[in-house]
């Protein structure tokens, strides 16, 4: 992609998250994102077939400017809720310009399932990366577990966070720091229990050396 094309797609996604804000996601339609942006309704076309593909590109661009700010090698003295801690505080910071049309979002999902549907995915591909990014592995069923897990203490926080007028959000690191204190709880629990010998069943009785 060529310089022009990125400020291109980046001038149409600015206007598509300033409509949303001002207006709400279900009264915005593809055409005025293309007016407002200064661009052919085909010209947007191309590029962001409905605003569905908006809104994943709003979130592929939060999910950039976060891992932009990750370490390149891991601090062996941080935990892994540490590492998710920070991850997503940074990710938070990311958000707050655009708190108005993530409000946004958040609505048209409640209100209408087919647009959390749709959204789904691009949210998933979201906390897969911000587990990679605190070295935290999302591949198969255990990582789709922490997917969800994430995204559960990711929607919970998200509420506190709507409302956070503090400098530093300071309202949404305490929400996130006793989400994340709980996930680790659960999850020590479940590993003292998998490796247990009762979880692994009875065991069978040692085989005496032939006579």
């Amino acid at each position: 992609m060529t310089e022009a094309e990125e400020q291109i797609r980046d001038r149409a996604l600015d206007a598509f998250l300033g409509l949303i804000a001002e207006k709400g996601f279900a009264d915005v339609s593809l055409r005025e994102v293309a007016q407002a942006a200064g661009l052919g309704f085909a010209d947007l076309y191309r590029l962001y077939p409905d605003k569905m593909s908006l809104a994943a590109a709003f979130m592929a661009r939060i999910d950039a400017e976060v891992l932009e700010g990750t370490p390149s090698t891991t601090d062996p003295e941080e935990t892994v809720r540490d590492r998710l801690f920070d991850v997503m505080m940074r990710r938070y910071d990311a958000l707050k310009p655009h708190r108005a049309a993530l409000r946004a979002l958040r609505r048209a999902g409640t209100r209408d399932p087919m647009v959390a549907l749709s959204m789904g995915p691009a949210l998933r591909r979201s906390m897969s990366a911000m587990l990679e990014a605190a070295s935290v592995p999302s591949e198969g069923l255990p990582g789709a577990l922490r997917q969800n897990g994430l995204l559960a203490i990711h929607y919970a926080v998200s509420r506190v966070f709507d409302g956070d007028e503090s400098g530093d959000l300071s309202k949404t690191m305490a929400a996130l720091d006793g989400r994340l204190k709980t996930a680790e709880h659960w999850s020590q629990l479940f590993d003292k229990y998998t490796k247990s010998p009762m979880a692994r069943g009875p065991q069978e009785p040692p085989v005496s050396p032939a006579p």
